[in-house]
């Protein structure tokens, strides 16, 4: 098992746009009876909402890790690093933990820290706690939006539902320790 340190969060030193967008992320939820379950993300923002760090997510109503996050108050966000665990991000994004333990088929180790799960294999780690939770509408896209056409781009022809977008104040950061 890799060992992280815990860090203030003003700490973290990574670049947002390349760990969410291109070296994505885990976000993982638990249910009050300890399972859990997790999915790759490459959408999100890092940043300070309401005067503290937040984390925000944004879940399909169909995925089934959508379950977990809106039944514990808890959630975990594991960044990988741009092209590292590619493969395992990919098994994690396109398998359902419905049909199998997609953890496992994916060859990734869970950690715990205070009840939460998160991703050995991560370079980062935030230990977070739900403070909004609201699905995505397609009436709020402003009229940029809709020039960009954004709703038609992401929801018209996809039957998998709206986003509900999740806020999470960010009350551990953890980073892997080198080797």
């Amino acid at each position: 098992m890799r060992t992280f340190e815990k860090i203030d969060p003003t700490e973290l030193s990574l670049a947002p746009f390349a760990a969410i967008s291109q070296g994505w992320q885990l976000v993982c939820g638990v249910k009050p009876d300890g399972t859990y379950n997790a999915l790759t993300a490459s959408w999100g923002a890092l940043g300070t909402l309401w005067g503290m760090p937040v984390a925000l997510c944004f879940i399909r109503s169909s995925r089934y890790t959508k379950e977990f996050i809106d039944a514990g108050d808890k959630i975990t966000f594991s960044l990988f690093s741009p092209d590292e665990h590619r493969d395992e991000l990919m098994v994690m994004g396109r398998t359902s933990g419905r049909d199998c333990d997609k953890i496992a088929k994916a060859g990734l180790t869970v950690a715990t820290a205070d009840g939460l799960s998160y991703f050995d294999a991560a370079d980062a780690v935030l230990l977070g706690t739900k403070v909004f939770a609201q699905e995505l509408d397609g009436n709020g896209f402003t009229a940029a939006g809709q020039e960009l056409k954004l709703y038609d781009k992401n929801y018209v022809q996809n039957t998998d539902g709206m986003h509900t977008l999740y806020v999470a104040r960010i009350d551990e950061v953890l980073v892997a320790e080198e080797d």
